[in-house]
């Protein structure tokens, strides 16, 4: 989604996006799903949430989508979610960029929309939360996230 490039923070990546424009950004990641089958779960963590939850709510047969740290507007990919399309949000109640912004606000319709929607807040105002590389890592939130996950993939399989 970013060509491969790297950024300090949370900002300079987000000042990328604006450059090349978000539309360009979901469409380099749903395009690197065009040759998967279909029968997949979606999964996207901040920015890659765009593309993921297009993913989950365009491409027949999607099983299930995992949204982390980020939602956008349920019209944003079509006027509902689509039937039988179990969907995880996670998120810090305090994080600046989901809580503070409309993230939140979004994925509380997207969740309720879902038939099996399920919304996680994780004590907190870090954004990435499960990346032990970061200094944002949060072991305990980490730890139920993938265990929260774990049992998400369980039951759709």
């Amino acid at each position: 989604m970013f060509e491969g490039r790297t950024f300090g923070g949370i900002e300079e990546g987000m000042a990328y996006v604006q450059e090349v424009s978000f539309g360009t950004v979901i469409e380099r990641g749903t395009r690197a799903a065009a040759d998967l089958p279909s029968g997949l779960v979606y999964a996207g963590f901040s920015i890659g949430v765009l593309s993921a939850q297009k993913l989950a709510q365009t491409r027949p047969g999607a099983r299930g989508a995992l949204l982390y740290y980020a939602c956008v507007p349920l019209t944003e990919f079509g006027d509902a979610w689509p039937d039988r399309v179990p969907v995880q949000v996670h998120g810090m109640d305090a994080d600046p960029f989901f809580a503070g912004e409309s993230d939140l606000g979004f994925a509380r319709q997207v969740v309720e929309s879902a038939g099996q929607g399920e919304l996680f807040l994780y004590p907190g105002d870090q954004h990435y939360l499960a990346d032990p590389t970061l200094p944002s890592y949060d072991p305990d939130a980490a730890a139920l996230l993938l265990s929260r996950t774990l049992a998400f993939l369980d039951a759709v399989s």
